[in-house]
C-alpha cells in the first residue's frame, strides 16, 4: 500500500463523508429551527434554547460514531502511533461543527447565540469523546443524551450561580463558569480519547 493511500483509507474506514453529511443536515435543521422559534408570537431569542441544547447533542453523537474503529487489533499493532490521527480527527470535526453551528444562530451573543452554541458543542463533544474511550463509539451518544435531558428538565430559569456549573448547556453565552466546565470537559475527554483510543467493541 502506498503512503498516499493511507489518509484516504482512514477517511473511508471512519465514514467521514457520511459524518460530514450528517453535520451538514444538523446545521441546516438548527438554522431553520432557531429562526422559526424566534419568529413565533410572544417569543424572543431565548426561545432558541432547545436548539442550543439539541443541535450540539446531535453533532457530538455524529462525531462520536465516526470514532468507531473496525480494526482495533491493527490500530494497536501499527508501526506508527495512532494518537496524532485521533487528535486531528477530533479537532477537525470539532472545528467544522462549532463553526457551522455558530453561524446557525446569529445575533444576541450575550444570550443564546453563537457563543453559547460554541460552548455547548465543545462540552458535548468532550463528554462524547470520553464516552468513546470508556464505553465505545456505538453507545457514546448515551451519557450526554441522558445528561442533557436531565439538565433541560431540572435547570432553573435564572442563569448563574451553582446552575452555571451543573446546568452549563442551559446557560446564556457569557457565563464564565459554564464555559470553564465545557472547555474542561472537551480537554479531558479529548485527551482520554487521544491517549486510549476507542474502546474495543464486539463485531
Amino acid at each position: 500500500m502506498n503512503l498516499p493511500d493511507l489518509p484516504a483509507l482512514y477517511v473511508r474506514s471512519r465514514a467521514l463523508p457520511l459524518t460530514a453529511a450528517a453535520l451538514t443536515g444538523i446545521v441546516l435543521v438548527a438554522a431553520w429551527a432557531a429562526d422559526r422559534l424566534q419568529d413565533q408570537p410572544h417569543f424572543d431569542h431565548t426561545a432558541r434554547v432547545p436548539v442550543l441544547v439539541l443541535a450540539p447533542l446531535l453533532a457530538s453523537a455524529a462525531i462520536g460514531a465516526s470514532l468507531h474503529s473496525h480494526s482495533d487489533e491493527l490500530d494497536r499493532t501499527a508501526v506508527r502511533p495512532w494518537w496524532p490521527r485521533r487528535l486531528l480527527h477530533l479537532l477537525a470535526l470539532t472545528v467544522l461543527a462549532t463553526g457551522a453551528l455558530a453561524l446557525s444562530v446569529p445575533g444576541h451573543p450575550e444570550e443564546f447565540g453563537a457563543p453559547g452554541m460554541v460552548r455547548n458543542v465543545l462540552g458535548a463533544t468532550g463528554v462524547t469523546a470520553a464516552s468513546v474511550a470508556l464505553i465505545g463509539a456505538r453507545l457514546s451518544w448515551l451519557p450526554m443524551t441522558v445528561y442533557s435531558g436531565a439538565v433541560y428538565l431540572a435547570a432553573p430559569r435564572t442563569p448563574g450561580g451553582a446552575a452555571a456549573v451543573w446546568a452549563w448547556p442551559m446557560q446564556p453565552g457569557p457565563q464564565g463558569a459554564a464555559w470553564a466546565v465545557a472547555v474542561a470537559a472537551y480537554v479531558a475527554g479529548g485527551a482520554l480519547l487521544v491517549v486510549r483510543g476507542a474502546r474495543p467493541e464486539p463485531a
